[in-house]
């Protein structure tokens, strides 16, 4: 998505560690305009799905999930990664490792929310080491339901994370695929 690249390109920043700061737009301060046309992108891409819900993880992925979840006319649930007091009743669980935190967590959906009769599109920011989906990805299977895809906003080519997901069989549509970056800055596309 071209558009994504742009302003990847525009107002991104490299830091060490292969760390990608785009938080003045996608994930701290939100451009919802973008937002929205991320979403008519990934209601394109998925269009012949019938997809029911979509589910993302706290927090970053929340607003990209509810304005693609405007154009399917579906709920958006997000995995918690933390129990409250306000989960009551059965949860599946299943554990991520954050690249961008470098903490695991244990992230948790209630019962009520999922179900075998769901079909599921996963939506994220950042696809890197493939931990959150893949513990997205369980959580809907543990609920028996049907998983449709996964949606991606920045995907990071160059670690191992898409091709660990795409192994598994789960198709991944990202919108923009960062094949480098470097020291100076430097951002290229694959």
């Amino acid at each position: 998505m071209q558009l994504l690249k742009d302003r990847i390109i525009k107002d991104g920043k490299v830091f060490p560690g292969n760390v990608l700061k785009v938080d003045s737009f996608l994930n701290h301060q939100m451009d919802v305009s973008l937002f929205c046309e991320m979403g008519k992108e990934f209601r394109r891409r998925f269009e012949n799905e019938q997809v029911t819900k979509i589910l993302t993880i706290e927090a970053s992925g929340i607003g990209i999930a509810c304005l693609a979840a405007m154009y399917f006319d579906v709920p958006v649930v997000f995995a918690k990664k933390t129990q409250t007091k306000n989960i009551a009743g059965d949860v599946y669980t299943s554990r991520v490792e954050s690249f961008t935190h470098g903490r695991i967590y244990d992230i948790i959906v209630s019962k009520e929310f999922l179900h075998k009769e769901d079909r599921v599109l996963l939506i994220d920011d950042f696809l890197a080491n493939g931990s959150a989906l893949l513990g997205l990805a369980s959580l809907v299977r543990d609920a028996g339901a049907t998983l449709v895809g996964a949606g991606i906003a920045v995907e990071k080519g160059f670690q191992t994370g898409g091709k660990i997901v795409r192994d598994t069989g789960l198709r991944v549509e990202s919108l923009a695929i960062v094949s480098s970056m470097g020291e100076d800055g430097s951002i290229s596309f694959a």
